[in-house]
């Protein structure tokens, strides 16, 4: 799958731009603060619906202006895909495929499928629980239309649960209306812990060679996905901690609690690894995602790369670019020299300066 162009109007520092991209590697690359990241940042929202930084519709549009758009015109299989996504200040964004109105974001995932690495995400191990939901979330839904499905309705579930929780202490005639919200919130969370954990094993079944490539064979590293609570005792925990929840005025019990370990001889290294061994594993993590949308998919992400040749060490600079040499990748840095000495071809660079794009002719 190939990103071809891309046009922005009245995202956060452009007012207007288009972009037409190689179906290799594109640099962006510039002081700090001047856009780059956002370039990135519209790819992924067309893509997934969302910001990478967590923004909101409104933090998005450019200053002073109610609407915003994006437009990315893609390639798949040799099919070509508009994308047309339309944000507003106060209303829910507007989103069309080929010119026709979706009904569900949801719609959207799976188009393109792109992988997101900033240096943010080398915290991803030693960040809280909610991190490495957020990535298991983002993957599966890209890739499993059931995961999406599943995952939007239980997060309906545990919204309208708390919130009858809530009103409970003012309204104890509501209390018959708990045991509805919990049928529900065993079914969709059971979906949701099944397909995570098909997820994490499927990722195991990659992660283990790449990680001993990239630590010269010295380490071995093991996802294990931890659920909250398992699908066949969900039910009873639910109504163990029923008090518990009614002094709390919250759901104690699901996949919203989940949480994935990362392993490295027996040892969680969240807990006791070094910080080389924490980054070493990121990036292990994200090749590995690399590797999984192209057997589940027969076809190669789309990488974005936002700075994070600068937080990483040369020998890990060069495993990250020896494996993506066959992928689009759209990738930021300050300066071209952070590039020097890679075997990595250029093959479109742009200096972006104060929201404008200045295209130039790639280094040899």
């Amino acid at each position: 799958m190939l990103i071809e162009s891309m046009e922005l109007d009245h995202y956060r520092n452009y007012g207007s731009l288009k972009i037409d991209f190689s179906p290799g590697t594109n640099i962006f690359y510039g002081d700090n603060a001047q856009g780059k990241t956002n370039i990135l940042e519209a790819i992924y929202v067309c893509c997934t619906t969302k910001s990478h930084r967590g923004s909101k519709d409104k933090e998005i549009i450019q200053f002073d202006q109610e609407e915003s758009h994006i437009k990315l015109q893609v390639r798949k299989e040799d099919v070509p895909y508009r994308i047309d996504m339309h944000l507003k200040k106060n209303r829910t964004k507007g989103i069309a495929i080929n010119g026709i109105p979706i009904r569900k974001a949801s719609e959207l995932f799976g188009i393109v499928n792109v992988i997101f690495f900033s240096p943010e995400d080398l915290n991803i191990i030693k960040n809280g629980p909610s991190e490495r939901r957020r990535f298991m979330d983002v993957e599966l839904c890209q890739l499993n239309k059931l995961y999406v499905h599943a995952l939007i309705h239980y997060n309906k579930v545990v919204l309208q649960r708390n919130k009858l929780l809530k009103d409970l202490p003012f309204h104890p005639e509501y209390g018959k209306m708990l045991d509805v919200w919990d049928e529900q919130l065993v079914a969709f969370g059971s979906q949701v812990i099944k397909e995570r954990r098909q997820f994490i094993q499927r990722l195991n079944g990659i992660i283990g060679k790449i990680h001993k490539d990239l630590t010269g064979d010295k380490e071995a590293l093991e996802l294990r996905y931890e659920p909250n609570v398992e699908p066949e005792a969900f039910m009873a925990s639910i109504m163990k901690n029923r008090e518990q929840e009614y002094r709390q005025k919250t759901t104690l019990t699901g996949p919203h609690r989940d949480d994935m370990l990362f392993i490295i001889d027996h040892i969680d290294i969240r807990k006791f690894g070094s910080q080389g061994q924490q980054r070493s594993a990121a990036l292990s993590l994200k090749l590995s995602e690399i590797e999984l949308v192209r057997q589940l998919t027969h076809d190669h992400p789309v990488l974005l790369l936002d700075d994070v040749l600068s937080e990483l060490d040369s020998s890990r600079q060069n495993h990250l670019l020896d494996n993506i040499h066959h992928i689009q990748t759209m990738l930021t840095c300050t300066g071209l020299d952070d590039l020097v000495g890679h075997r990595l071809q250029l093959d479109q660079v742009f200096k972006v300066i104060e929201g404008t794009t200045h295209k130039e002719n790639p280094q040899p």
